[in-house]
């Protein structure tokens, strides 16, 4: 399954939905995480929040691929974006293991394929590179075998992308 989290309005939604299986709008319209860890521990995989997001954790967790298409924030994914992905910590449990020889959380629903970050907005070369370590980070600690990131110059490269 094909999963594509973006933070674009509205022009672009209809690309994105016909290029993937799920779509998790980053619209700010749901609450921000609130580290309760009842999605590792009370009710696995599912936040106790009732809005857009309560099934976020399962969503990401039966990706095989996971694109997000982020504006660039300092070399970071921007805030409603990183808010969807506070949101999904239950694909994970509160168990740890090795995974490259380093500590991770056990992955509550196996291994994936590919975590790809497509960037827009401006961004330095310094920021460029703090993308590509965070996105080998995140991809390593979820489960993916494969990482990639893209900055996108023009939007009309945005098919391509995907």
């Amino acid at each position: 399954m094909r999963v594509i989290i973006h933070d674009l309005k509205e022009p672009y939604a209809e690309l994105i939905r016909s290029k993937c299986d799920r779509v998790i709008e980053a619209d700010g319209k749901y609450a921000p995480c609130q580290g309760c860890f009842g999605c590792w521990t009370k009710h696995p995989a599912r936040c106790r929040m009732k809005d857009t997001l309560q099934q976020v954790c399962r969503i990401i967790g039966q990706a095989d691929e996971l694109v997000i298409i982020t504006k660039n924030l300092y070399g970071g994914y921007d805030a409603e974006v990183k808010n969807v992905l506070d949101r999904s910590i239950g694909t994970s449990t509160p168990l740890s293991t090795y995974r490259g020889r380093q500590m991770h959380h056990t992955l509550r629903y196996g291994r994936h394929d590919l975590w790809k970050v497509i960037v827009y907005g401006e961004s330095s070369d310094a920021e460029q590179d703090t993308f590509r370590y965070m996105a080998e980070r995140n991809a390593l600690n979820d489960g993916f075998a494969r990482w990639e990131v893209c900055f996108l110059k023009d939007f009309s490269e945005l098919e391509d992308m995907l």
